[in-house]
């Protein structure tokens, strides 16, 4: 019996790249009155363009029970086993939507909380497609991410404190002083939530703390899933960082993924963002 995985859209998979024996289930993202799917009806470009012209945030919208019903019922009329992955539960109900719909689907449904989004769910996804790929159960296969997910590490340094003032995050007050000041904030997953580590003055600065959070969490484990991303229109600034900090993975990979992150966290960060996801070394 094989195993489909199932995810939603704020793993940044789009349907385009999804091989055979992974189902992404789209978000929904609403600007105005206008509600989209996300990486379905409203690519990640679009949507950067849409929240550039924008005055107010939109809204992100969870998975629902009825959506994961119909990806899982389709699986299982497949004679699949399901493993389905989400974004944390602390950031979005779409977890708890998951479990309602296993739970009416019976045996052989599993699902597992990542603990993380954009590029740090993704590289949980690509494990799981390793274990499935090995000829592993479903059981197993979500017993071996719900290990492993907590060696995941997920850093971004960003270019504005713009939206997490629209987000209610920080005041104006902050957001303007940090403008004038040059203040690039890096962030991190920390137990499922979103966490300030640190802030820097300019982008060099940046970097630095970036790749000091790297290096503090014990270091890249280069057999395991990697990704990068970033987010807005270019991805100029990621290639940047990448040249500047190659001294990081040039004697260990031979090219770096690169993805656009989309709405669930472009959302509340902006353009302009960049971000890494990792296994930290330290299991075998």
């Amino acid at each position: 019996m094989a195993t489909r995985i199932i995810t939603d859209s704020a793993s940044d998979i789009l349907p385009e790249e999804c091989p055979e024996g992974l189902s992404i289930v789209p978000l929904s993202v609403t600007f105005g009155g206008t509600t989209f799917r996300d990486g379905v009806d409203l690519k990640h470009r679009r949507f950067y363009e849409m929240l550039v012209e924008s005055d107010e945030l939109p809204v992100t919208g969870q998975v629902t029970p009825y959506e994961f019903s119909q990806a899982i019922a389709e699986a299982r009329a497949a004679g699949d086993e399901v493993v389905v992955l989400t974004m944390s539960s602390k950031l979005s109900g779409t977890y708890e939507s998951a479990r309602l719909a296993a739970r009416e689907a019976g045996e052989g449904v599993y699902v597992v909380d990542s603990e993380s989004v954009t590029v740090g769910e993704r590289i949980l996804v690509e494990l799981a497609l390793r274990l499935v790929e090995e000829g592993r159960p479903a059981r197993e296969i979500a017993a071996e991410l719900e290990g492993r997910k907590h060696d995941v590490r997920v850093v971004a340094l960003l270019d504005t404190l713009e939206y997490l003032r629209k987000g209610g995050r920080i005041s104006a007050a902050a957001s303007m002083a940090g403008a004038m000041l040059a203040i690039k904030p890096v962030i991190a997953i920390v137990d499922g939530e979103v966490a300030i580590l640190g802030k820097a003055r300019g982008s060099k600065n940046g970097k630095n703390m970036l790749n000091q959070n790297i290096e503090s969490s014990g270091g890249i484990d280069f057999r395991q899933p990697l990704a990068l991303g970033y987010t807005g229109l270019s991805r100029d600034l990621l290639d940047k960082y990448i040249e500047d900090s190659r001294g990081l993975w040039e004697e260990s990979v031979k090219s770096l993924l690169v993805y656009p992150v989309g709405a669930a966290i472009g959302t509340h960060v902006g353009p302009g963002a960049i971000a890494l996801a990792y296994f930290c070394k330290g299991r075998d």
